[in-house]
C-alpha cells in the first residue's frame, strides 16, 4: 500500500553538486550514476550540475535537498552563498559526502552546515566505524560494528554540541588517527528550517558499490529531505 501510494506522488527533486577547485575525486562520475540509479526505488529524481550559476533562489527552490558531493575549495560567489544560506534556513536540505568537508572555509555558515572542517587524512585502508545511533534512516540497517574501507578523514573540530552523532570511526582499528576516541564520522543536525546530513565515507570508487553505504547514502538524502525521520 505505501509503494502504492508513492508511486502517485511526484518524484522528489534533489541536486548533486561536485565543483570542485582543489583536489578532484576520480570517484564523482560512479557516485553520480549510483545515486541516479537508486533514485526511482526512492521516488526520487536526480539532477547533476557543476555550474555554481544553478545557486539562485528561482533555481534552489525547486529542489528538496542539494548533496555537496566531494566538493572542494572555494566554489560559491557572495551572491550563491547568499541564496543557499536563505535556502537551507528557510527548510531546504543538505548532504555533504566525503570532502564535501574539504570545501569554504572562509564561509561560516558553511562551516556550521557540514559541521566539520577537513584536516587531514592517512591511506586508504580498512576500519571498524562504531554506529552509535542506530535510530536513523541512514543507519537502521547498519551493524554496530561496521568494518569497510575508504579514506578516513581527521577533522580541525568536532560537530558542534547540537548535532547528533550518528556513527564514530573507532581509532584502535587503523592507523593514523589523530582525534582520539572521540571520532565522528557520520552525523546530521538541524540549520533554522533545513536539515543537514554528513557521512566521511565515499573517496573510493569501490564505496558505492556497497550496499550497506549506498543505502547509507539513501538514508541520509531522504532525512535530509525530510521524507524519512
Amino acid at each position: 500500500m505505501l509503494l502504492a501510494v508513492l508511486t502517485l506522488l511526484p518524484p522528489t527533486p534533489i541536486l548533486v553538486f561536485s565543483k570542485t577547485a582543489g583536489f578532484r575525486h576520480d570517484s564523482i562520475p560512479v557516485a553520480i550514476q549510483t545515486l541516479q540509479s537508486l533514485a526511482p526505488d526512492h521516488n526520487l529524481t536526480i539532477s547533476a550540475t557543476e555550474d555554481a550559476n544553478e545557486f539562485t533562489p528561482d533555481n534552489l527552490k525547486k529542489f528538496r535537498t542539494v548533496i555537496f558531493l566531494s566538493t572542494t575549495g572555494d566554489i560559491l560567489n557572495s551572491e550563491q552563498e547568499q541564496a543557499f544560506e536563505a535556502y537551507i534556513k528557510q527548510g531546504g536540505g543538505f548532504v555533504g559526502i566525503h570532502a564535501a568537508a574539504d570545501t569554504e572555509y572562509n564561509w561560516p555558515f558553511y562551516g556550521e552546515l557540514v559541521g566539520a572542517y577537513f584536516k587531514s587524512h592517512p591511506h586508504i585502508q580498512k576500519a571498524t566505524i562504531n554506529v552509535i545511533d542506530r535510530n536513523h534512516p541512514s543507519t537502521t540497517h547498519l551493524p554496530t560494528n561496521w568494518s569497510r574501507t575508504d579514506e578516513w578523514y581527521c577533522y580541525k573540530s568536532l560537530p558542534p554540541t547540537t548535532a547528533r552523532i550518528l556513527a564514530k570511526l573507532d581509532p584502535t582499528t587503523y592507523q593514523g588517527s589523530t582525534m582520539g576516541e572521540n571520532h565522528p564520522i557520520a552525523w546530521c543536525q538541524t540549520i533554522a528550517k533545513g536539515r543537514s546530513w554528513y557521512t566521511g565515507g565515499g573517496h573510493t570508487k569501490e564505496s558505492f558499490a556497497e550496499p550497506e553505504f549506498r543505502q547509507h547514502l539513501i538514508g541520509g538524502i531522504l532525512w535530509a529531505a525530510g521524507i524519512k525521520n
